[in-house]
């Protein structure tokens, strides 16, 4: 289970360096939209998710109750706030932004199977309430859809002189 839990870091990461990348290198720009939209909303999620765990301070289970909850596997540092779980907010974001930029069943399914299963470690693990992780999900797809929908009406709000193409969030300056 702790390696499902920490996948979400990796797995985010590696998402959206890859689509930066191969969108860049293939030249296809539906495919860098959605890495930099990602990468956005990976960014804004953060933001979040790091200001509501200490603007709430909430101690983690296995800290609250010790003599109860069983830690489950190594753990070798020290926690941050309990309440949103990051891990799950991480996954949910991930997946609901892929979703949204490639809407296709066959990607979403396995995506929050995947995230889904990542909040459940969370939980199994001792290190995150039932709460933690339903907030969690709430700022993961949350901050993907508020960073899809911002760049959508970027999008439709900005001119097109003269078959210049569109420049919006996603690319903000860094693709001509």
């Amino acid at each position: 289970m702790k390696f499902i839990s920490s996948s979400a870091t990796y797995i985010e990461v590696g998402t959206v360096v890859g689509l930066g990348l191969y969108g860049w290198l293939r030249e296809d720009d539906k495919v860098m939209e959605a890495g930099i939209v990602t990468g956005a909303a990976m960014l804004l999620n953060g933001a979040i998710t790091l200001t509501t765990k200490y603007g709430f301070n909430r101690k983690r289970p296995f800290e609250a109750y010790p003599d109860r909850i069983i830690l489950r596997g190594k753990q070798s540092h020290n926690y941050s706030p309990s309440f949103v779980s990051g891990h799950t907010s991480m996954a949910f974001n991930l997946a609901t932004s892929l979703t949204l930029s490639f809407p296709k069943w066959e990607l979403a399914i396995p995506m929050y199977v995947w995230a889904s299963t990542v909040a459940f470690s969370r939980m199994y693990l001792g290190v995150h309430y039932p709460s933690d992780v339903l907030g969690g999900i709430i700022v993961g797809v949350g901050s993907s859809y508020l960073t899809y929908k911002a760049n959508e009406w970027l999008k439709s709000k900005r001119e097109v002189p003269w078959g210049v193409s569109q420049v919006n969030i996603a690319y903000a300056g860094f693709v001509e």
